[in-house]
């Protein structure tokens, strides 16, 4: 039986009163016992959060009174516990492509696909299809022919359009994670000229979740923000785990590579580590070991 039911969402909606949404939702999640993370800005609301099924259905109630419809809401369920600590911040923006005056899905956004739909269109010759993550997220899985942009972070996104400025004229289907950088990548791109932008609603989460993998064009595994690390078809644990020194994922062969060493060092970050972040490290991971031995979390993981 799965022990944490997971809820991830977004909506873009004007919100007045941030701070009075926060105190809100903070005093909700620390009673229900309910973690993971909450962003809260003017444009709208963006979250990951895991608990005990009947309190993330009443937070899911509390969102709908937010004009979140059933389908922003992405559900799934896991045995390991995702998240370790609660958090509700507020930003100027829930998702940031350092260019707000020219991103506001409130105002102007690209077509939605739903993922039912999605392959229609990817079928069709005449369509660019663009994936919006950064380069370790497309390296575990992307979609059968996207273009995968070599970025680091999503604030570098607008300079990869710039290869794209004799297409403006062409179809251009984005798709992300769980739809929330499409919406702010298609009202760019609007804004700057493109004139025939589609995203795929719901992510490639959604996706995952409603297309049977037999029709999927779908290839590898979709990273996610949480202690699963990836996930399959159907919304299955994946087979990657996250070093615990610098964060990369991990699949199995990097995991048998010598310079693999649980909580310690991978084959991404075992020739850059100094002596004293090994030490560091070495000593976390310990503490880690004790932790779960006594039946807790240690507060540093």
């Amino acid at each position: 039986m799965n022990k944490y039911k997971i809820i991830s969402f977004y909506k873009f909606i004007d919100i007045d009163s941030p701070q009075s949404l926060q105190d809100r939702f903070y005093i909700f999640c620390k009673k229900s016992k309910i973690l993971g993370t909450l962003i809260i800005a003017n444009e709208g609301i963006n979250g990951m959060l895991a608990g005990q099924e009947s309190k993330i259905d009443e937070i899911s109630e509390k969102l709908f009174e937010l004009r979140l419809d059933r389908d922003d809401i992405k559900i799934s369920f896991s045995e390991i516990k995702p998240f370790n600590r609660l958090r509700i911040k507020l930003k100027k923006e829930i998702i940031s492509l350092g260019s707000p005056e020219k991103s506001n899905p409130n105002k102007l956004v690209g077509k939605h696909v739903k993922p039912k739909d999605w392959n229609q269109l990817l079928d069709k010759k005449d369509v660019i299809l663009v994936d919006t993550r950064n380069c370790f997220e497309t390296s575990i899985g992307t979609f059968d022919g996207a273009l995968v942009p070599n970025i680091n972070t999503f604030k570098e996104f607008p300079g990869f359009l710039k290869t794209l400025e004799g297409q403006k004229e062409k179809k251009i289907a984005m798709f992300c994670t769980g739809g929330i950088r499409c919406e702010k990548v298609t009202s760019y791109m609007l804004e700057v000229g493109f004139k025939k932008v589609f995203h795929l609603k719901g992510g490639i989460v959604k996706y995952l979740e409603t297309v049977p993998e037999s029709e999927s064009k779908w290839e590898g595994e979709c990273f996610v923000f949480d202690n699963r690390v990836t996930v399959e078809h159907g919304m299955k644990a994946g087979t990657y785990v996250t070093c615990n020194a610098c964060g990369e994922p991990l699949n199995n062969k990097d995991m048998d590579s010598p310079k693999f060493n649980k909580g310690i060092s991978c084959p991404q970050c075992y020739d850059k580590l100094t002596k004293k972040q090994i030490v560091k490290v070495t000593e976390r991971q310990k503490q880690v070991e004790l932790a779960k031995k006594r039946g807790g979390i240690h507060v540093g993981e």
